[in-house]
């Protein structure tokens, strides 16, 4: 009796259909390492261990009034770099190629969010956070401060106060801290609290113990 062997090459649309998946897997690899490679990461940032002995160290006590304060008294966005200010330069700064017109202004790019994970081709959908808001840091210390310092403290870039994020999501942060707002984004949350830390002991600042308590648990998810 004649046997007759299968073929072990696939057929033609077997392997069009390999192709194609290989191509989507391929695609959706780049796109993750695009998206990562997009992902805003301000300057000082310190390791687990840093933030940890920072918190430690913070002043905790009952948050301070509002009364007096007016985001006037924290002068922002004020000029860096030849035409560009300060929400500019961040912009740049943290999106993906970005080009500006000959006042700055970007007129296109990619900002990817890292606090909800959404990614913007326009600078309009993008507000630039202050990691710890100004209100916030009136109610922590500011409210002693000069003007002259607390304008430093809204347009910092050489610490991670600043921050290219979805609009509505800054917008729905408010001047809240970490005991009651958290970036939606549980994976960035380590990298918040950090920053926060970071940022309060860069400037004196005080927190609450419900706001230690958020940062220390926060802190706790980070692995290094």
């Amino acid at each position: 009796m004649r046997v007759t062997r299968q073929s072990t090459r696939p057929s033609p649309w077997r392997r069009a259909i390999i192709a194609a998946a290989a191509v989507a897997v391929t695609g959706a690899c780049l796109l993750a390492v695009d998206a990562q490679a997009a992902l805003a990461t301000p300057p000082g940032i310190p390791s687990r261990a840093t933030a940890q002995s920072q918190l430690n160290v913070l002043t905790v006590k009952s948050e301070g009034s509002l009364t007096g304060y007016s985001r006037d008294l924290f002068p922002h966005w004020i000029t860096i770099s030849g035409t560009c200010n300060t929400r500019e330069t961040v912009l740049k700064r943290d999106g993906t190629s970005v080009v500006t017109d000959s006042s700055c202004a970007a007129v296109s790019g990619r900002w990817y969010s890292p606090y909800d994970g959404a990614t913007w081709y326009a600078a309009s959908d993008v507000d630039i956070d202050h990691v710890v808001p100004l209100a916030e840091a009136w109610r922590s210390g500011a409210n002693s401060w000069t003007t002259s310092r607390r304008q430093s403290f809204a347009n910092d870039l050489s610490h991670p106060q600043l921050i290219a994020v979805t609009d509505n999501v800054n917008q729905s942060k408010g001047d809240q801290d970490p005991s009651t707002w958290q970036p939606p984004l549980s994976s960035y949350r380590c990298t918040y609290s950090k920053m926060w830390i970071t940022v309060k002991y860069t400037w004196g600042l005080s927190l609450q113990s419900s706001e230690k308590s958020a940062l220390q648990t926060m802190l706790n998810t980070c692995s290094s």
